[in-house]
């Protein structure tokens, strides 16, 4: 009789907990599903048209959108019962991102992504569309000032003869020697320069010294391994 007694308890208990999944409404899903969706869209293309780097990802550009509708998925699901957020937690505690992300500006970006999904799957939709708007127009503002004074290397192979004359020319800009390999009587050398506008007529000027194999201009977006 007891056990009986006890079936029936866990039976009931099971059936108010399986209710508690029915909170969130198929329409607060699909609603909750496409803020996400068009906030990770907005996301993708804050991303795309503020990119500075040296190569652009369109994959790794479409994880902002997927992941903002996972986080939103998983969110709704959490608020649905606490017993199952516990779980929940507990299965993502597990997940390890492995992939190795260089820029500290992919890192906000990711982050940008797991927040608006947390907001939306919270509800509080205000939030993650006015802070969207707010960071995009904070990154487009930086964007184009960064723009004025871009990075640029430098690459440079001459004979030993034409050392003096290079320097010259480089003695008339700003710049970082970043490294120097010189074999028998020819040197390659790197510096970075920083360019505001396209002023780049001094290439030219620098490849028409006799001595010169030639001279190679190329933007970067900071990171340098020598």
């Amino acid at each position: 009789m007891g056990d009986q007694l006890n079936f029936q308890e866990v039976f009931k208990k099971s059936i108010i907990e399986m209710e508690a999944f029915k909170q969130v409404s198929i329409l607060e899903i699909v609603i909750g599903l496409l803020i996400s969706f068009v906030l990770g869209m907005f996301i993708y293309w804050t991303y795309y048209k503020t990119f500075r780097g040296v190569v652009y990802s369109h994959n790794y550009n479409l994880t902002f959108v997927i992941m903002t509708m996972l986080t939103t998925i998983v969110i709704m699901t959490i608020s649905t019962n606490i017993v199952l957020s516990l779980g929940m937690v507990g299965a993502l505690s597990i997940v390890r991102f492995r992939t190795a992300v260089k820029d500290p500006l992919d890192i906000m970006f990711m982050f940008w992504a797991i927040t608006v999904g947390i907001a939306t799957g919270a509800k509080i939709y205000p939030i993650a569309i006015i802070g969207s708007l707010a960071i995009s127009a904070v990154l487009f503002f930086l964007s184009k000032r960064k723009r004025k004074d871009a990075p640029y290397l430098l690459i440079v192979n001459y004979e030993e003869r034409a050392s003096d004359q290079v320097k010259i020319v480089l003695r008339k800009m700003k710049y970082v020697l970043k490294s120097k390999t010189v074999r028998k009587d020819q040197t390659e050398m790197t510096v970075e320069l920083r360019l505001r506008d396209d002023n780049t007529a001094f290439v030219s000027e620098i490849s028409a010294i006799d001595g010169v194999k030639d001279a190679v201009l190329v933007s970067y977006n900071g990171d340098y391994a020598p």
